[in-house]
């Protein structure tokens, strides 16, 4: 894949209940590819659930829903393949004793070895090492700027561990390592998250740029900007104690994904 192709996103009456409750329901979207997404309501209101199963990283249990085509839940496996997740607790946790090279590097090496189509995995070994290189060092490059992180800027640059990061810088980072893969499908978890508004705005600047190029995006957050669809995430008859359990039960899932 030469660059990101944004899948359309679509659902009606998209639900998800659990042994423990219901962690969302009648949910619809209409996106086309290319759009920013968000999800918008209260913590504890199967926010996080409704982007794991947007991505196909939870199983839904009620209504329908279309990822570029691929039908959830039938077809999660695809949907996952052409997605990536970024700030999400519990699944893309940054290691703080890393610094910012070694998780992008790790993240290109990983992409090298398990992201590419079968013809290239059997290919890979195959191409000349500065060859390789070359093509980890674009990535790279190119999901940085996507992402507005600049290294350079950074208290040591490369080395600046991942615990001397501002959240905001972190955030970039997260996204950064998402976008390596260059997914049709970006999904980012409590995107206004202890933020202030103007890091807040700095956020949605960023993820509309995303979309703007190609990617669509799925953004959970408190409150939607103006311009995103929306969608909004109800409270339902259940407690939020069930809706934090659900979600860390997810969440354990998809880490095992």
């Amino acid at each position: 894949m030469d660059g990101p192709h944004g899948l359309g996103v679509t659902a009606r009456d998209f639900g998800l209940e659990g042994p423990r409750g219901r962690a969302f329901r009648g949910v619809g979207v209409d996106a086309g590819p290319g759009s920013l997404i968000a999800v918008e309501g209260p913590s504890g209101s199967g926010r996080t659930c409704l982007l794991l199963a947007l991505t196909g990283r939870m199983r839904s249990t009620e209504g329908t829903a279309t990822v570029g085509g691929a039908t959830l839940p039938r077809q999660m496996a695809a949907v996952r393949r052409a997605s990536a997740l970024a700030h999400v607790p519990g699944v893309t946790d940054l290691d703080p004793a890393l610094t910012v090279g070694e998780h992008l590097l790790e993240r290109a090496l990983l992409q090298r070895r398990f992201g590419g189509s079968l013809k290239d995995s059997l290919r890979g070994p195959l191409r000349p090492r500065a060859e390789r290189a070359a093509e980890g060092k674009l990535r790279i490059d190119s999901a940085l700027a996507a992402a507005g992180l600049d290294r350079e800027a950074l208290p040591k640059g490369s080395r600046t561990a991942v615990r001397d990061l501002e959240r905001l810088e972190a955030l970039r980072l997260s996204v950064a390592l998402a976008l390596v893969g260059r997914p049709g499908l970006l999904g980012v978890d409590d995107t206004d998250l202890k933020l202030s508004d103007a890091e807040r705005a700095e956020v949605w600047a960023l993820l509309k740029s995303i979309a703007q190029s190609g990617t669509t995006v799925v953004a959970v957050c408190g409150e939607a900007p103006d311009g995103a669809v929306r969608v909004s995430t109800r409270p339902t008859d259940h407690t939020s104690e069930t809706d934090d359990k659900e979600t860390a039960d997810a969440l354990a899932e998809t880490g095992r994904s």
